[in-house]
């Protein structure tokens, strides 16, 4: 638990609640939802790879600190994002802890596919506003990303999966 501690940020320990109250008056919504998403984000820009019980004890130590929702992995292709090849293997060898959400991202239809092959109970997809960040990030244009998503709704919504976007 001490490790995992180690890994918010550190100004996490600073927050502190706020009444009903002074929360509505200010204008703040009555929920927020917080996604960790740096075994995913954050790993997969690591030059290194990650070995995967690294991978598999960070998700852990995180779900250990009660985070509602931990993006676990990326169902990508390895040719693109190396880091992410043991995607199945990491799905397998979280420890689920109930109540916690672990959604992966799935930027195509195959990705979806073998996604909720290896256990995923819910998926996100990620676009952009430019055409350079899309072809570098998901090689292709703003209109196929959105052609892609398309694919990936439906065959979510059909499984009853739900996706974050």
């Amino acid at each position: 638990m001490a490790a995992a501690r180690r890994l918010l940020p550190r100004w996490a320990g600073s927050l502190r609640p706020v009444s009903s109250a002074a929360a509505a008056s200010a204008g703040y919504p009555k929920r927020v939802k917080v996604v960790e998403v740096g075994p995913r984000d954050g790993l997969q820009n690591e030059k290194n790879v990650v070995p995967t019980p690294v991978k598999i004890n960070l998700i852990n130590m995180l779900s250990e600190t009660g985070l509602p929702v931990i993006e676990a992995t990326s169902f990508v292709s390895p040719k693109w994002v190396p880091q992410m090849a043991d995607h199945t293997e990491v799905m397998q060898g979280i420890n689920k802890l109930p109540g916690i959400s672990y959604p992966v991202l799935t930027p195509n239809l195959k990705g979806f596919q073998a996604a909720v092959a290896a256990g995923a109970k819910e998926v996100s997809i990620f676009g952009a506003a430019s055409e350079l960040f899309t072809k570098k990030n998901i090689n292709c244009s703003i209109e196929e990303s959105l052609e892609r998503f398309d694919e990936v709704m439906k065959a979510a919504r059909e499984a009853s999966i739900p996706v974050r976007g």
